[in-house]
């Protein structure tokens, strides 16, 4: 059946769902949401109430949440790149890996951005040191983790580094990923040069003037 993402080209989570797609060169046609179009994003909220994306449509099939269209691309339409390994010993470790992706790495980033575009006295300076705090102890985390490994949860490409990819790009615009992790700065450097995160990358270069804290130009 025929694929259709629902999505924007520079959200992190959409790059995640795109980077599964072009993995495996998968078939599917992109439909664009533009949040601040009341027609767009009614469309939106008709196939998931919360408003977020990405969406995937299978046929009659809604699939939301990028972790879980990526599980779903895995199940449903697989390709030579497998995004969660059989053994379920292996599978957990990518999980986790993707969990504090999500959490301690895209999370916090946002709220570091967010803040940003509050009104001047309704910011919240506690909130944004904490998420800076997060992301330096998930940046350690990380640094450690890669060790012996060429990809977040091992030798293979997966779940964990669909994610990572767009998320390690921004925290890192947020939050410098400090000189002395140089396994995590490697790791983001191999990320952004993989062929299908550098198309997902290229494809939201017209869109960086939405980032309120500016390109700083750390591709």
């Amino acid at each position: 059946m025929a694929l259709t993402l629902l999505a924007h080209p520079f959200s992190a989570y959409c790059q995640k769902a795109l980077v599964a797609l072009y993995e495996n060169a998968t078939p599917f046609a992109f439909r664009m949401v533009n949040l601040g179009d009341a027609a767009d994003a009614a469309a939106l909220a008709a196939l998931w109430p919360f408003r977020r994306f990405p969406v995937l449509q299978d046929g009659a099939a809604v699939i939301p949440e990028a972790s879980v269209i990526i599980e779903h691309l895995d199940v449903h339409h697989p390709g030579p790149v497998r995004f969660l390994p059989e053994d379920r010993a292996a599978a957990l470790e990518v999980r986790l890996i993707d969990r504090v992706v999500d959490n301690d790495l895209l999370a916090p980033m946002q709220k570091i951005v967010l803040d940003v575009i509050r009104p001047e006295g309704a910011r919240d300076p506690f909130g944004v040191d904490k998420a800076r705090a997060t992301l330096r102890i998930a940046y350690a985390w990380l640094e450690d983790r890669l060790a012996g490994r060429d990809w977040a949860a091992g030798a293979t490409f997966t779940l964990a580094d669909c994610g990572a990819a767009p998320a390690l790009l921004y925290a890192d615009w947020a939050e410098p990923i400090p000189e002395r992790l140089a396994r995590l700065r490697a790791y983001r450097a191999r990320l952004l040069a993989r062929p299908s995160y550098a198309r997902a990358l290229e494809e939201a270069r017209p869109y960086r003037h939405f980032f309120p804290l500016g390109d700083p130009g750390r591709d």
